[in-house]
């Protein structure tokens, strides 16, 4: 199984260079990936960049940079540097995150996110790729070009939802990675759409990335309340709570793989059967010992790699 670490997160009082320790002894361990989200906290590419040097093998991911606030000639330079410090092992997630968290907190406009991601990954691509963009669109006119030292180019993924959304991932960018999506959304709506668009453009098969809570618990009711009280804020918005209803949940936590050793494996190669290429697990604890509970389903997706 191709499986990969959704981290990021800083225990309290931990300094920020704990995560370079983590992603260091995930890398020691096995795991494929590592993939850190871009919060108000500190910036996903610039832990990239440095983590890039301290390890190598793994790869290392965003999921994702929202699209909006940065231009994307300024994200393409941007990761074009990560990349040549990780010695190409960058995958770049980006999406145009949600409608709330774009207006209301950066007062920017949300405004046709399907056409404004197929534009700005074009530009993206083109600068990843050649070094050079020369794109006269409806979001975006742009003329440019980078001269980044040992650039390479580095795949670009959509968090891509919607129909509109997983057709341009398929077809101008290099897969879709998935959060608050379940097994029979990925097998039905997901996997189909992406590899359509791909084909019917001539491109690679799009790589399909899901990210997943996960928590290995003998106690299942447990393990799921527990998911319910960490992750309820993901329910609240449109784009999740679409993919939510079309699984018949009605609490965002009720996706989360659960269950002891053997029902977690099976769960996981459900989604593999659907057509994920890769999994990446946001690990998470329940019960009274914490840390016994991170180590226990570590140790399990440990035992899968390979």
């Amino acid at each position: 199984m191709r499986l990969g670490i959704y981290g990021g997160n800083l225990r309290r009082g931990a300094p920020l260079v704990s995560l370079l320790d983590e992603i260091v002894d995930l890398e020691k361990r096995g795991f494929t990936s590592y993939w850190i989200p871009q919060t108000g906290s500190y910036d996903a590419l610039t832990m990239i960049a440095l983590a890039g040097r301290n390890t190598d093998r793994i790869e290392l991911g965003t999921a994702v940079v929202p699209s909006y606030p940065r231009h994307p000639n300024v994200l393409a330079q941007q990761a074009a540097t990560a990349n040549a410090l990780t010695e190409g092992r960058l995958v770049l997630g980006v999406g145009p995150s949600h409608k709330p968290g774009i207006e209301d907190s950066l007062g920017l406009k949300y405004e046709k996110p399907a056409l404004h991601m197929r534009e700005y990954v074009t530009i993206l691509k083109a600068l990843g790729d050649e070094g050079h963009v020369d794109f006269d669109g409806e979001m975006y006119h742009i003329k440019t070009g980078l001269a980044v030292a040992d650039a390479k180019p580095f795949p670009v993924v959509i968090s891509a939802l919607a129909p509109l959304m997983l057709k341009a991932a398929g077809q101008v960018a290099d897969g879709t990675v998935t959060w608050m999506v379940g097994r029979n959304t990925i097998e039905n709506n997901t996997v189909p759409r992406i590899t359509k668009a791909a084909a019917n453009t001539g491109r690679p098969a799009p790589r399909v990335i899901v990210g997943l809570p996960v928590c290995v618990h003998d106690n299942r009711d447990q393990a799921i309340a527990r998911s319910v009280q960490i992750f309820k804020g993901y329910g609240t918005l449109p784009n999740y709570r679409r993919q939510l209803d079309a699984e018949g949940i009605s609490e965002a936590g009720e996706i989360a793989v659960v269950g002891n050793e053997k029902e977690v494996e099976a769960q996981l190669q459900g989604f593999f059967d659907a057509g994920a290429t890769e999994i990446i697990a946001s690990v998470y604890p329940a019960g009274d010992d914490s840390r016994g509970s991170f180590q226990r389903t570590h140790s399990l997706l440990e035992s899968l790699l390979g």
